[in-house]
C-alpha cells in the first residue's frame, strides 16, 4: 500500500497521527475506524449521486440543493438562520439564492415584525424540484433501513447525532424537529 500521510505530518505524535500511520503500514487495531470514515465517504457519494444528477439539468449545484431542502422543510426560515444551518458565507448564499429566486424556485418575503428581515419560502416550482431531490434520497434510505433491521434506525440516528459537534447538536435536534 502507499504511504497516505503527507510530508507534513510524518513525524509527528498525535494519537490520530500515530493510528493513521499504523494503519497505513499494515496494522488492523484501527482499521475498524478507518472502515467506517470510508463507508460514509462511499455512501455520502452514492447518496448524493441521484440529485446531482437533476441538478445538473438546472445548472443548479449541491449548495442549490441544501438551500432547496431548508427552506422547503422551514418556510419562512430568515436567512440568518439558514447561514447558521450551512455554515456558508453571506457572499456563497447571496449568489445561489439570487439564482434560484431569478428562476422562479424561491421568494423572499419581509417579516411581519421587521421589515428588516428576509424570510423565504419555496415556489411550487421550488417543491417539486425539491421533492424530485429527495425522493431518491428517500428510497436509499428506506432499502437501507429495510436490509438493516427495524432497531438499526435508532442505532443510525444516534450515530449520525454524535458525529454532529458536541456544541451544535442540540441546534440540529431543533432544526430536525427532535427536541
Amino acid at each position: 500500500m502507499t504511504d497516505i500521510i503527507p510530508p507534513q505530518l510524518k513525524g509527528g505524535t498525535s494519537k490520530t497521527h500515530n493510528a493513521v500511520q499504523r494503519t497505513t503500514h499494515g496494522e488492523n487495531e484501527d482499521n475498524t475506524h478507518f472502515e467506517l470514515m470510508e463507508l460514509l465517504f462511499f455512501a455520502y457519494r452514492d447518496f448524493i449521486s441521484d440529485p446531482d444528477q437533476i441538478l445538473q439539468n438546472y445548472g443548479f449545484g449541491r449548495a442549490h440543493h441544501r438551500v432547496l431542502h431548508f427552506v422547503l422543510r422551514h418556510p419562512g426560515i430568515r436567512i440568518a438562520e439558514l447561514l447558521d444551518i450551512l455554515k456558508i458565507t453571506k457572499q456563497s448564499l447571496a449568489g445561489v439564492l439570487k439564482q434560484l429566486i431569478n428562476e422562479g424556485f424561491v421568494y423572499q418575503r419581509e417579516g411581519d415584525n421587521d421589515r428588516r428581515q428576509r424570510l423565504l419560502y419555496v415556489t411550487n416550482k421550488g417543491q417539486k424540484l425539491t421533492i424530485s431531490l429527495a425522493e431518491p434520497q428517500l428510497r436509499r434510505i428506506n432499502l437501507a433501513l429495510e436490509k438493516s433491521g427495524k432497531e438499526s434506525k435508532d442505532h443510525l440516528r444516534v450515530l449520525l447525532h454524535n458525529l454532529i459537534n458536541a456544541s451544535e447538536q442540540e441546534q440540529v435536534k431543533r432544526w430536525i424537529g427532535r427536541e
